[in-house]
């Protein structure tokens, strides 16, 4: 059975938290004990209706506020398909928390209040969705109770988000009116809006398709990349020349007896055994995780990455990259950080921010100084020793990076490697 991660946003009070909370209970995916917490917690609303909303508004601080600060994930299963929910903030305010939550997803399901239309929060999430390569979009055009299930509504949401999407460049996007509250079209199809002829949300997350990355080539397809982790030396009687190189395949396929080239040393060799839980393989795939041996000894440690030798990546010390700026400090042009790629880390600076994005308009800002906190821009990093990845439209996982404050060790920015300069 497959799995899809998926994620919600979109403005406070959209019904995020309320959407999931029905998802969950109309597919009967609560149990029982947590089905009677929520139903003491609801007991001081005035209708005796029951606020699925405090399934996923777990802290405190949410439920007195009404909103979700926190990234809130949960899991649940059909007899089709298995699915993790990240349900992500909605204020202006934890933006950052999405970007961290959408980084794996590979749909986002954007909610529109129906009264109010697109907000600049749907433009900001929808963006960063576009920026992170999530193949499939869903725009949930929710609270259609309170325009009286007007199609007339719907079709100009969707008119407006159109455009939107043109912009972006999104080609897979669904539109879907519903309301959470009630339950139309989330799980059982609504009898208020007979004009619609779409799928219910969980239909359609049941049967989208998940194979495909956002370039439209199978994971499998991919160049194959192996981040080390760990390189094991037992150096014990029995096992005296063993000599493994541990970590997860996070693209593509390796087998034994493939070429393969160490970064950023350029060292070559060939695989010459694949082990998994001390039994040896012929070949492995993302995203197991596996030992390999090589046929020659080669210096290498955690951070390098061994990839096949007919596809490599690109290797350079200044390159192009979108950037998410996630802390409260600015950050200013010329400004040190650490950066981390996979499990390689080396120290970086920023040498130039190329332009900022205008949330609003997407028009590209130059002349720009600084960021601030959820601030999105190009910019152009120079390491203090080469980097390998592959750009992240044509490779999620190894095109990814975050840049860390060494001083506090915070993550302070969110990055889409996209090429060298």
């Amino acid at each position: 059975m497959d799995l899809l991660r998926f994620i919600t946003a979109g403005s406070v009070d959209d019904g995020k938290s309320t959407l999931i909370g029905r998802l969950l209970y109309d597919s009967k995916s609560i149990l029982t004990d947590q089905l009677e917490a929520i139903e003491r917690a609801s007991k001081s609303r005035n209708d005796g209706s029951i606020d699925l909303a405090l399934l996923t508004d777990g802290l405190r601080s949410e439920r007195e506020q009404g909103i979700t600060i926190d990234v809130a994930y949960r899991y649940f299963q059909t007899p089709k398909r298995k699915f993790i929910i990240v349900d992500a903030p909605g204020h202006i305010q934890y933006t950052r928390n999405m970007v961290t939550g959408a980084s794996n997803c590979q749909l986002a399901i954007v909610l529109v209040d129906a009264r109010l239309g697109v907000v600049e929060q749907t433009r900001r999430h929808s963006l960063i969705a576009s920026l992170l390569g999530i193949p499939h979009l869903v725009v949930a055009i929710n609270k259609m109770d309170l325009v009286g299930y007007s199609q007339d509504v719907y079709s100009d949401i969707c008119i407006h988000y159109a455009d939107l999407a043109k912009k972006l460049n999104a080609h897979q996007v669904t539109y879907i009116p519903m309301s959470a509250l009630n339950g139309d079209n989330v799980v059982d199809r609504s009898t208020s809006m007979p004009w619609y002829e779409g799928p219910t949300l969980l239909d359609h997350l049941e049967t989208v398709a998940i194979d495909d990355e956002a370039d439209g080539e199978p994971r499998d397809h991919h160049p194959a990349r192996f981040p080390v982790q760990y390189v094991i030396r037992p150096q014990t009687a029995e096992l005296h020349d063993y000599r493994g190189y541990a970590g997860k395949i996070t693209s593509g396929i390796f087998r034994k007896g493939d070429a393969i080239t160490v970064l950023p040393s350029g060292a070559t060799s060939t695989i010459d055994a694949i082990e998994v839980a001390e039994k040896h393989l012929d070949e492995a795939v993302t995203p197991q995780s596996v030992v390999l041996h090589l046929a020659t000894d080669i210096d290498i440690s955690r951070g390098d990455l061994i990839v096949r030798s007919e596809r490599l990546p690109v290797t350079s010390q200044t390159v192009e990259a979108m950037l998410c700026w996630m802390d409260t400090k600015e950050l200013k042009a010329g400004s040190k950080y650490m950066l981390q790629v996979g499990t390689f880390r080396t120290r970086c600076s920023v040498r130039e921010i190329a332009y900022q994005l205008n949330i609003e308009t997407y028009e590209q800002i130059e002349g720009v100084d600084n960021l601030k906190l959820n601030d999105m821009a190009k910019v152009v990093l120079r390491t203090a020793q080469p980097i390998s990845f592959d750009p992240y439209p044509k490779n999620r996982t190894t095109g990814g990076a975050i840049l860390i404050d060494e001083t506090s060790n915070v993550t302070v920015g969110a990055l889409m490697l996209m090429g060298e300069v």
